[in-house]
């Protein structure tokens, strides 16, 4: 029987690494060294935009009657005072009666209690009979006031008393609610015809984690960006953290009060971005040394036997002097290539 042969020796191959580049002449590409960043830790979540509970005035008339005018309609931008609809109230006319009742009896009731005085002084009543008279007279003054500003709450006046009662906007702001049509014709006053958002301050409610709520306190600035307007950062404060947590997602509702330049809409959607009180440490490039590949952020640094390994890396904000942060992918210390665009360019060559 033959002996069996020995294996044959086994061949070593070397694990490739696609990040790892090979070049003739490295020193083409100058270096520098990563520095430590220190600054505040940043938490973004997504919001909407809500009206102002306080904010939220309904329109209300005291009269009652029908419609016959409406001036305003949903969505309208409104003024304080403008006019909104006009109403025909027969509360008006009852309202204008009882004031001509009240006047009636305090003109009678002071001159009552005139000829009481004149009495009184030459001893022809008694004291009792002038205090009488004096009370009678104060009962009809205080009647008359109250029609007056009976009359007043009605939107009508003394002077000139009329059907039709002018409603206005008691504030200015966004009509949000409208109970009344034109399309209906002459109809009877509703509760609330209209309804009025003021959005000259709007509040943000979002969504934070529960893990996430211990860096987001009440009174921290917060930068709301719009989804529609990428470009335009707002500056709002947090006024309340909800006690309740969502049992699904774990996560609480923080909302944020925030001026409204006249671009934010209620509805629309936000990214809110609260900075924590404490410092974070990490790195700071050159901002040329990220090269944007493939959807990533990359860098380039120098390693052994003329080559150059691509590292992924999470980029922060822009830093004075042309620097960028650096969240994660590399340390303070590190090097890496100045310009990896050449760099990338040489290899691609290759």
């Amino acid at each position: 029987m033959r002996p069996r042969e020995a294996p044959p020796p086994a061949k070593v191959v070397q694990d490739f690494d696609a990040n790892l580049f090979s070049v003739d002449h490295p020193e083409n590409f100058p270096l520098a060294a990563a520095v430590e960043h220190r600054g505040p830790t940043k938490l973004a979540v997504t919001g909407t935009v809500n009206p102002d509970i306080a904010r939220t005035v309904p329109v209300i008339s005291l009269a009652s009657g029908h419609i016959v005018g409406i001036y305003a309609r949903l969505g309208d931008p409104v003024k304080k005072g403008q006019l909104l609809l006009k109403l025909r109230s027969d509360d008006i006319s009852g309202g204008f009666a009882n004031y001509q009742m009240a006047v009636a009896d305090e003109t009678l009731a002071r001159a009552q209690y005139e000829r009481s005085q004149e009495l009184f002084k030459h001893g022809a009543i008694a004291l009792n009979g002038l205090q009488v008279a004096q009370d009678t007279e104060e009962k009809a003054k205080v009647a008359m006031d109250t029609a007056v500003e009976h009359l007043r709450l009605l939107g009508s006046s003394t002077d000139h008393p009329s059907g039709i009662v002018d409603i206005t906007a008691p504030v200015s702001g966004v009509i949000t609610d409208q109970e009344v049509t034109n399309a209906a014709g002459v109809q009877s006053l509703g509760t609330s015809p209209f309804t009025i958002f003021d959005l000259s301050t709007v509040w943000i409610v979002c969504d934070v984690y529960e893990n996430d709520l211990p860096s987001v306190h009440v009174g921290d600035p917060a930068e709301i960006t719009l989804n529609a307007y990428p470009g335009q950062v707002l500056n709002g404060r947090v006024s309340n953290i909800l006690p309740i947590l969502d049992p699904n997602l774990r996560t609480g509702k923080v909302r944020i009060e925030v001026p409204n330049p006249g671009t934010i809409r209620v509805g629309m959607f936000v990214t809110a971005t609260f900075r924590s009180r404490k410092d974070e440490v990490n790195s700071a490039v050159p901002a040329s040394a990220i090269l944007h590949l493939h959807d990533r952020d990359w860098v380039y640094e120098p390693a052994p036997e003329k080559r150059f390994r691509r590292v992924g890396v999470v980029g922060g904000d822009a830093l004075p002097g042309g620097m960028q942060e650096i969240r994660s992918g590399i340390q303070a210390g590190q090097q890496v290539v100045i310009n990896p665009l050449a760099l990338q360019n040489e290899i691609d060559n290759k």
